[in-house]
C-alpha cells in the first residue's frame, strides 16, 4: 500500500483521539488557602489541565474576632497576585466559609456579614447583572452541559443565615430547635425549587461538611434537623449527586447510603495536631489524609462515569471513588 492511502487514517485517528479526550469534564476543588503561606499545589492542579475550579471557603483568611473587616480587605488583595494566571483561562466558581466571611465560626449575627459579601462579589468578579448582587446570602446555581449531560452546580451559603452556635468553641453541642437553622428560610425555598431543574448530575458544595458526625468541629450535624432535611432532598432528587466540601484542613471521603461526600482541605494550611489525632466516622471511607490536598471530578460523557479523586501536593492520588450518572 502507498504512503498515502495511510494519511486519511491518520488523521481520522487523531480526531478519534481528540473526540475522547473532548468527552472528558474535569472540575478541580479544594479550600483553605491562605495568602500568607507558600500555594505550591497549583504547579500539580495546573497539569490536570481543567476545565472548571471551585474554590469551597476559607479562600482567604481575613477574619477577625472584632468584626472589623480592614484584615479581610488586605487579604483580598495580596491572595489576588497569588492566584495562578491560568485560572483565569479556567471557569472558576466559589462559595465562602467563616475566614472569607469575616468572622471565625461566624454566622447571621455578624453585623458586617453585607459589606463582607460586598468584599467576596468584587473579589471574585461576579457580574453585577447575577442574582447575588440582588438578594441575601452568596448561594448560586450553575448549569454546565457536556455532550448530552447537564452537569448541575449548587453552592451553598452556610454563613450568612446561619443560627449562632451552641456551646463553647471546640466543645460546639448539636442545637435541636425547631427555628435554629442554617440556610435560612429563603435558600431553602431556593434549594428546593433548584435541585429539581432538569439534570443528569448535582455537584452540591457546602462550605462544612454534611455526613460527618463524629468529630467535634462545625458541621451540619450541629444542627440535626437541618441535616435531615437536607439529606432527604437529596434522597428525593432523580439525578445522581455528589457532595463536595471544605473546612476541616483534612480530606477524606464518607458515604452514606448512595450519596458520596468528598471533603477537600487544606490547599495550603495542613494542622500539624491533626497528624498525630486519629479521626473515624462510621460514615468515613478509607482514612483522613492531613497533609495538602486538592480534589478532581472526571465526567466522563462517553461511559456515564464520574470518577471523584483527593490527590496530595504532587499530585498522587489518595483516595478515590466513582458513580455511573443515571440515565
Amino acid at each position: 500500500m502507498k504512503l498515502y492511502t495511510y494519511i486519511p487514517l491518520f488523521f481520522l485517528f487523531i480526531f478519534h483521539i481528540n473526540q475522547i479526550k473532548a468527552e472528558i469534564y474535569k472540575i478541580g476543588f479544594g479550600s483553605c488557602i491562605d495568602q500568607d503561606f507558600p500555594q505550591s499545589i497549583w504547579l500539580p492542579i495546573e497539569k490536570e489541565k481543567l476545565n472548571s475550579f471551585i474554590f469551597l471557603g476559607d479562600n482567604v483568611y481575613g477574619d477577625d474576632d472584632s468584626g472589623n473587616l480592614n484584615k479581610l480587605k488586605g487579604a483580598y488583595i495580596k491572595q489576588k497576585k497569588l492566584l495562578p494566571e491560568w485560572l483565569n483561562k479556567t471557569n472558576v466558581y466559589s462559595i465562602w466559609d467563616d475566614h472569607d466571611f469575616g468572622v471565625n465560626d461566624g454566622g447571621s449575627s455578624f453585623k458586617l456579614k453585607d459589606e463582607s459579601k460586598k468584599l467576596y462579589l468584587d473579589f471574585w468578579n461576579i457580574p453585577i447583572e447575577d442574582e447575588r448582587h440582588n438578594r441575601k446570602g452568596i448561594y448560586f446555581n450553575k448549569i454546565i452541559e457536556i455532550q448530552n449531560y447537564r452537569i448541575h452546580l449548587i453552592g451553598l451559603d452556610t454563613r450568612y443565615f446561619r443560627s449562632d452556635l451552641s456551646g463553647t468553641k471546640l466543645f460546639y453541642k448539636q442545637d435541636n430547635s425547631v427555628t435554629s437553622t442554617i440556610l435560612g428560610d429563603d435558600q431553602w425555598k431556593w434549594l428546593e425549587n433548584t435541585i429539581k431543574k432538569d439534570a443528569d448530575l448535582i455537584i452540591l458544595m457546602s462550605s462544612i461538611q454534611i455526613l460527618a458526625t463524629e468529630h467535634r468541629f462545625e458541621k451540619w450535624d450541629l444542627f440535626p434537623k437541618e441535616r435531615k432535611k437536607l439529606i432527604s432532598l437529596i434522597e428525593s432528587t432523580k439525578a445522581s449527586l455528589l457532595i463536595i466540601s471544605g473546612d476541616r484542613h483534612k480530606g477524606a471521603l464518607y458515604k452514606l447510603n448512595d450519596i458520596y461526600e468528598l471533603t477537600s482541605s487544606s490547599l495550603n494550611k495542613p494542622v500539624a495536631i491533626s497528624k498525630l489525632i486519629r479521626e473515624d466516622d462510621k460514615l468515613m471511607i478509607g482514612k483522613t489524609y492531613n497533609n495538602e490536598n486538592y480534589g478532581v471530578i472526571e465526567i466522563d460523557t462517553s461511559n456515564g462515569i464520574v470518577s471523584f479523586s483527593l490527590k496530595d501536593i504532587v499530585g498522587k492520588t489518595v483516595n478515590t471513588a466513582k458513580i455511573k450518572i443515571k440515565n
